[in-house]
């Protein structure tokens, strides 16, 4: 086994990120998260993670054994304040803790820092202030950083799903790391549901995988503040509708024998939570907790694992030089 290094990760989640960077070589220290059904999840799957349920903003790093001069500061920030769909406050937005994981980085010191967000944070013209505003702090705390825009297809996830990744370290470190190539041709919606669509007896799945010829659209739908247990807007239906999907709502189970195969959206099939799932590349046997609706918005939210190895493994390459 390789060098091992330690992680502190906040904005946990469903635990995506982390478990994509557990498989990279980063062992968890501490995980924060403020939703009761996300920390709920990750103590079902790992019990030995130090869990710590609180907003983020009252969190001290300090305060935690372990947590200071850890290897790296890793988070999944909301993406609500900078997304193109969103009223675009930014840092203003009460929501925003792009601000607060920078902060405490001065106080934790880490030797890296990987941030996933909107990739119009990274992009938007109007969001140039708040990248100037990570710049400078980044650098005077003594960090190089970069940027890049990754999709989540790239690295075999079924899903068309751009992330905007962070990356900083000491200078020392920062010129041994390298994106990753992302090289993969990700599976089809079919092709990872087939076999979840069959298990009831359903005799129209193999129809429906054939239709189901292409890679998701982005999973949305998680956000707190508005919506229920759906697939996400208009345009996120329309694609769905398109691999022979009802996103109107979430099924509470796969179809069975009863069921039809119809051109009509209510005679299509809804996805449940366990195969949303899968197509955020997380494993079968990992563990939601909460209802339908609070299951979905962790795994909504997810950072897709196979993403979060692939820029860990680069990050523990630099930090291992």
């Amino acid at each position: 086994m390789g060098r091992r290094f330690s992680s502190l990760e906040v904005c946990a989640g469903v635990g995506g990120q982390a478990l994509g960077l557990e498989r990279a070589g980063f062992d968890l220290v501490v995980l924060v998260d403020n939703d009761r059904y996300a920390c709920a999840t990750l103590r079902a799957n790992r019990p030995h993670w130090r869990v710590v349920q609180t907003d983020l903003k009252d969190f001290v790093g300090t305060e935690h054994a372990g947590v200071a001069d850890v290897d790296l500061l890793s988070a999944g920030i909301p993406s609500a304040p900078f997304a193109v769909a969103g009223k675009q406050h930014g840092t203003a937005d009460s929501r925003d803790l792009l601000r607060t994981v920078i902060f405490l980085a001065m106080d934790v010191r880490p030797r890296s820092i990987v941030i996933e967000t909107t990739p119009n944070l990274l992009t938007n013209k109007k969001f140039a202030e708040a990248r100037e505003w990570v710049n400078t702090e980044l650098r005077h705390m003594g960090y190089e950083w970069d940027h890049a825009i990754l999709d989540a297809q790239d690295f075999g996830v079924p899903q068309t799903r751009r992330s905007g990744i962070i990356v900083a370290f000491r200078p020392e470190s920062f010129r041994f790391f390298s994106w990753p190539s992302g090289d993969c041709v990700a599976p089809t919606v079919g092709e990872v549901l087939h076999e979840s669509m069959a298990s009831r007896g359903w005799p129209w799945a193999d129809e429906w995988a054939k239709l189901a010829s292409h890679v998701a659209p982005t999973i949305v739908g998680g956000s707190k503040n508005h919506g229920g247990a759906d697939l996400g807007p208009t345009r996120s239906k329309r694609a769905w509708l398109s691999l022979g999907v009802n996103a109107s709502s979430l099924g509470d189970d796969v179809p069975g024998p009863e069921d039809i195969l119809g051109s009509a959206r209510e005679d299509l099939p809804r996805l449940t939570v366990a195969q949303a799932k899968l197509l955020q590349g997380l494993p079968e046997d990992w563990i939601v907790t909460g209802g339908k609706t609070a299951a979905y918005r962790q795994v909504a939210q997810a950072v897709p694992p196979p993403v979060a190895t692939a820029v860990g493994e680069q990050l523990s390459r630099a930090l291992a030089v």
